[in-house]
């Protein structure tokens, strides 16, 4: 079982950052494969950015060069910093273990994009 609590997400304007952190609570945290998804209201869940156990990276295309996805495995916990922030990032940001498929998600934490 893995238990997942997302935090750092909040109000910021455009063109500014955010630090999301993610706590996991398995102990074999670092075998597993991490991702941030997103959802905005009306949108369906969309992957934003993945790590695997060996750090490798995925992002999606709309935030490549802008968010950064890194893990660390002695504090069980995988970051997402989100820099140059948009409107269009507007939404709730779940943390994942396992992939999509998994039973594995956070509850979320809201990132709100406005001035």
């Amino acid at each position: 079982q893995v238990r997942l609590v997302e935090s750092g997400g909040g109000l910021v304007q455009p063109g500014g950052s955010l630090r999301l952190s993610c706590l996991a609570s398995a102990t074999i945290f670092r075998f597993y494969d991490m991702g941030w998804y997103r959802q905005a209201p009306g949108k369906q869940r969309e992957l934003v950015a993945a790590i695997t156990g060996r750090s490798i990276t995925n992002y999606a295309d709309s935030v490549k060069g802008r968010f950064t996805i890194s893990r660390d495995n002695d504090k069980n916990t995988v970051y997402l910093q989100m820099n140059s922030l948009k409107p269009e990032d507007a939404a709730v940001y779940y943390c994942n273990a396992g992939g999509s498929s998994s039973d594995y998600w956070g509850r979320g934490t809201q990132v709100i994009v406005s001035s």
